[in-house]
């Protein structure tokens, strides 16, 4: 039975089967069966459909407008309110299961290699067996660093974390499968992608990063919560640049110098993301 309710919604815009396909980079032959066959395509590709033709979701496909099973169903796998309440054991089995690809996003993250001394020849050992590794940690010399610091009240501290997080993580410079880079954007939330499971810790004006909460998330086809923060890491990935320690950092001040003249007096309890 054809769907006439999407072809109406196209012949009423202008617009053919191939526009449409063309619109949404999906084949001829799919947009096809939506239209000959009344093939439901995947919620969010059917939202982006909707949104070209201009019609509501349950308009076009009333089935997608029952009620769904949420995100919170599908996607949330768990909830900490605080990232030191996260079983520690969990961050070790998501490492050690992941198959594809590890990304590591965060400022300093040094809670990793702290509370996990095995993290780092984890991540190489990874590596060496095929998994893509992305590391991207703040930029200590960078203002962004310094108004997270500002904004904790642990000023200093931060950008001095973050340079002793880089003598931790290290050891992985060099290392085939690792790509270690430095960013200076806004982080709104630290992400840890572990294939299609993720922990995104959430940043909270004023509040340390171990007390802010953690999120655990998978992938679930036709559902973009995940693909949310995965697609924010990538954004972020984009304008970060290759951590070269020998090189001054884009602010002309090396990690080295930062943290020898922040190392001093930072408060070991207040962790950062």
């Amino acid at each position: 039975m054809p769907n006439e309710r999407l072809r109406s919604a196209l012949a009423a815009g202008g617009h053919t089967i191939q526009a449409l396909a063309d619109a949404l980079k999906i084949d001829h032959k799919t947009a096809q069966r939506w239209v000959a066959r009344d093939v439901v395509p995947h919620r969010k590709t059917a939202i982006e459909a909707a949104d070209f033709l201009g019609q509501p979701v349950s308009h076009l496909w009333p089935k997608l407008g029952e009620a769904a099973p949420s995100a919170t169903a599908t996607e949330l796998v768990g909830y900490y309110p605080h990232r030191s309440a996260t079983p520690k054991q969990l961050w070790l089995d998501l490492l050690r299961g992941a198959e594809r690809e590890i990304g590591l996003l965060a400022y300093a993250s040094l809670f990793l290699p702290e509370d996990n001394p095995e993290a780092i020849s984890l991540l190489k050992a990874k590596a060496a067996a095929g998994v893509r590794v992305r590391i991207a940690l703040g930029d200590p010399a960078s203002p962004e660093a310094a108004l997270r610091g500002v904004e904790e009240r642990l000023y200093d501290a931060i950008p001095g974390r973050i340079s002793m997080a880089l003598a931790y993580y290290r050891p992985l410079l060099g290392v085939p499968g690792v790509e270690f880079h430095l960013h200076r954007t806004t982080l709104y939330n630290s992400i840890f992608q572990y294939d299609d499971q993720m922990l995104v810790n959430t940043h909270v004006y004023g509040v340390y990063g171990y007390m802010a909460p953690i999120v655990h998330l998978r992938r679930v086809e036709g559902e973009d919560l995940f693909d949310t923060y995965a697609g924010s890491f990538e954004r972020i990935w984009e304008v970060s640049y290759p951590y070269r320690p020998e090189l001054p950092t884009q602010s002309h001040s090396s990690a080295g110098d930062v943290g020898a003249s922040t190392a001093h007096g930072i408060d070991d309890g207040a962790r950062v993301a």
